[in-house]
C-alpha cells in the first residue's frame, strides 16, 4: 500500500511547476487529486498528463467564491478532504524605490490572502489526520534583491503555519511549510530568465537549481503519516541556500 492510498488532496497552483510535480507524486502514492488554477489551457494539459485520478477546477485563490466552487466539487465527488497543499503563488521583481501599490496588492492577494482562504474554506471537509502544506520560500528567510513584496509575503506564510498550529490544537490536523529555494519552475524562469536561473543555482551549496520533482517528494512526505509528529514546522528544499 502506498503512503497516500485512499487520500483526497487539493493542490492550488497545480497545473505547472511544483504543483504539477506534486500532483504526479501524490497520485503515484495513491491519492486522488484536485488541481486548481487560473489558466484553463494549462489545467487541461495537466489533466491529460495526470489521468483519471485527477480533476481540475478553474479559479483564483484570491477569490473566495472560486475557492467555494473548488471545495463544493471536492465534497460532491469525494465527501471529505485529507490534504491541502496551498501552493499557488506569484512573484516579480521591483527594486525599492519602484514598488507600487498594485504590485503589493497582487503579491499579497495571492500569496497571503489566497493562502488564508484556501485553508480556511477547506477546514469543514477535514478531520483528524489531515495535513495542510503551505508553500513558503527561502526568500522568506534570507530576503532576495528586488523581491521586497514576494519575500515579505513568504515570511508571512511561514508565520501562518506557526499561528495555525496553535489554532488547530485538538483537531488532529497538522500544518507545515514547505520552502523551496532555487527551483527550475516556469514562474522562476519568467521572473529571473535563464541567466538569472543559472546565477541563482550557483548560489546554493549543491551548485545547481532544484527540480520540481525534488520538492514534490518532500510534499508527499508532509502529506503522509510519515510526518505525523510534525506541525508548525518548516521543511527547506533549497540546496542549502537559506541554511548556510
Amino acid at each position: 500500500m502506498t503512503r497516500l492510498s485512499g487520500k483526497t488532496a487539493v493542490i492550488t497552483g497545480g497545473a505547472t511547476g511544483i504543483g504539477l510535480a506534486s500532483a504526479k507524486r501524490f497520485i503515484e502514492e495513491g491519492a486522488f487529486v484536485f488541481i486548481f488554477g487560473r489558466r484553463q489551457a494549462a489545467l487541461d494539459a495537466a489533466i491529460a498528463e495526470l489521468g483519471s485520478s485527477a480533476r481540475a477546477v478553474t479559479g483564483s485563490v484570491a477569490d473566495p467564491a472560486d475557492l467555494g466552487r473548488l471545495y463544493a466539487a471536492v465534497k460532491a465527488e469525494r465527501g471529505t478532504l485529507d490534504v491541502v497543499f496551498a501552493n499557488a503563488g506569484v512573484g516579480s521583481q521591483l527594486r525599492l524605490g519602484e514598488i507600487t501599490s498594485e504590485h503589493i496588492d497582487e503579491t499579497f492577494d495571492v500569496n497571503v490572502k489566497g493562502t488564508i482562504f484556501t485553508v480556511q474554506q477547506a477546514l469543514p471537509l477535514m478531520s483528524k489526520g489531515g495535513s495542510i502544506i503551505l508553500t513558503g520560500s527561502s526568500a522568506g528567510t534570507t530576503g532576495a534583491p528586488a523581491f521586497t513584496a514576494y519575500s515579505a509575503s513568504k515570511a508571512a506564510v511561514r508565520n501562518l503555519a506557526r499561528t495555525w498550529a496553535e489554532d488547530l490544537k485538538g483537531t488532529g490536523i497538522r500544518v507545515n511549510v514547505l520552502s523551496p529555494g532555487a527551483t527550475a519552475t516556469e514562474l522562476a524562469r519568467e521572473a529571473l530568465g535563464e541567466e538569472g536561473l543559472s546565477a541563482y543555482g550557483s548560489m546554493t551549496a549543491l551548485q545547481r537549481m532544484g527540480d520540481p520533482a525534488e520538492v514534490a517528494a518532500a510534499a508527499a512526505f508532509l502529506a503522509s503519516s510519515d510526518s505525523s509528529f510534525m506541525t508548525g514546522s518548516e521543511v527547506a528544499v533549497d540546496g542549502g541556500l537559506a541554511q548556510l
